[in-house]
């Protein structure tokens, strides 16, 4: 079964759909949001998933804009990634240098 997801993007009439596994619904989410207690977790995963559809998995995007996105602020995306790393949700590249926004890798662990 796949979910669909209407983000709004512009305007209410300029909707674009993405595709979410099941899995992602049925147990990532109350994973996640009941038994972490991280319901930031969630809603960063599910903004990295939908930079990241249809394209690689990864994306470059700084905590700034993600939290943007999401309503969140900074310190709370910022604890969200390390508790998706720490699941191994998502993979942050490490540079020598600290560019302003690492590239970050979206995993689907349960796709084999």
């Amino acid at each position: 079964m796949v979910f669909f997801i209407a983000i709004v993007l512009d305007t209410i009439a300029a909707m674009r759909q993405i595709r979410i596994d099941a899995y992602v619904m049925d147990t990532l989410m109350p994973d996640l949001v009941l038994h972490d207690r991280q319901p930031s977790a969630f809603l960063v995963y599910l903004q990295l998933w939908h930079r990241s559809s249809g394209r690689q998995p990864r994306v470059q995007v700084s905590h700034q804009a993600m939290a943007d996105a999401t309503g969140l602020s900074k310190s709370a995306v910022q604890a969200a990634m390390r508790t998706l790393a720490r699941r191994r949700l998502i993979r942050a590249a490490r540079a020598a240098r600290r560019p302003p926004c690492p590239p970050t890798t979206v995993l689907r662990p349960w796709r084999r």
